[in-house]
């Protein structure tokens, strides 16, 4: 894995969070008056999932992007392609998920939020599946990333079913 190809992937999941971040207010009224499932983990759970999960996933995307390393010095043109969709993928997977905390805690509308969830979920399944493409060690470790979201996406859609009517007018 190249410092380099860290250092990017890394930036972008942490700017990622920060931009997640600023949206996020647990705290607030409107979210203190919502009714959450039963199954709805502790609080400190979120902070705690998330930085692990964006860990890994910096990682596991440097890792998948440099596996070309040991190969032959002049990558392919279809292995190029593939690199090029990998980081497109990333890049669109990144956007989606600070998206959720906008759409949900700023915006206050949990069925769009919810419904951004599900896509969020089946594009990490998708970046799992190119990660596993490029390095299977790295996609391995990228799918509790993936497992994660569909759980985001089943809170966020059990938290809507239960605050019908919740969203900012």
């Amino acid at each position: 894995m190249r410092l380099m190809t860290v250092v990017w992937t890394a930036a972008a999941t942490a700017a990622t969070a920060v931009a997640g971040g600023v949206a996020t207010d647990p705290d607030g009224a409107w979210y203190r008056l919502l009714r959450k499932p039963d199954w709805q983990p502790p609080a400190i759970a979120f902070p705690v999932v998330w930085t692990a999960l964006y860990a890994d996933l910096a990682v596991s995307s440097a890792v998948a992007l440099d596996s070309s390393d040991g190969e032959e010095a002049a990558v392919s043109t279809a292995r190029q392609q593939e690199l090029t969709a990998y980081r497109s993928a990333l890049a669109a997977n990144l956007v989606l998920n600070a998206a959720w905390s906008w759409l949900f805690w700023r915006a206050r509308r949990p069925w769009v939020a919810a419904a951004e969830c599900a896509v969020l979920t089946a594009s990490s399944a998708d970046l799992v599946r190119r990660t596993y493409k490029l390095n299977r060690g790295a996609g391995v470790a990228l799918a509790p990333y993936a497992a994660w979201c569909g759980f985001a996406t089943a809170l966020s859609t059990a938290v809507a079913r239960l605050n019908p009517g919740s969203a900012a007018d």
